[in-house]
C-alpha cells in the first residue's frame, strides 16, 4: 500500500481539524469523578432498597439504581469512545422505566395488567 503525502498547508489544516483527537484531561477527570459519584449513589440507593421502611421507598431506590446504571453506561461510553454502551444504556433506560411503572401500578392497584 502506498502512502499519501499531503504537502498543501491548507489541506493539512483541514485534515487535522477532522481527525478525532484525544479528550482533554479535564473531561477525562470529570468523567472519572462522575463514575465514582454514580457508584456511591448506587450504594446509597441499595441501602434504601434493603432497609426501606415502605415498599414505595424500595421501588424508588430501585429506580434510582437503574438511573445510575444508565449514567454509568453513558460515562463509560464517553471514556472508552465506544458507541455500544450508548445502546446498552438506552435498553437499560427502557427496561428500568417499564419495571418502575409496573411495580408502581402493582403497589397502587394490586395488579399490573387488568
Amino acid at each position: 500500500m502506498e502512502a499519501i503525502v499531503v504537502t498543501d498547508p491548507a489541506l493539512l489544516e483541514v485534515l487535522s481539524a477532522t481527525q478525532p483527537s484525544a479528550p482533554p484531561a479535564a473531561l477525562e477527570t470529570t468523567v472519572r469523578a462522575a463514575l465514582v459519584l454514580a457508584g456511591i449513589l448506587c450504594v446509597l440507593a441499595s441501602y434504601r432498597v434493603i432497609r426501606g421502611p415502605t415498599e414505595p421507598d424500595r421501588v424508588i431506590g430501585l429506580d434510582a439504581i437503574a438511573t445510575n446504571v444508565v449514567a454509568i453506561a453513558v460515562l463509560v461510553a464517553l471514556l472508552t469512545d465506544r458507541g455500544l454502551f450508548i445502546t446498552v444504556s438506552l435498553v437499560l433506560a427502557i427496561i428500568g422505566f417499564i419495571a418502575t411503572v409496573a411495580v408502581a401500578k402493582f403497589l397502587t392497584e394490586g395488579e399490573v395488567i387488568e
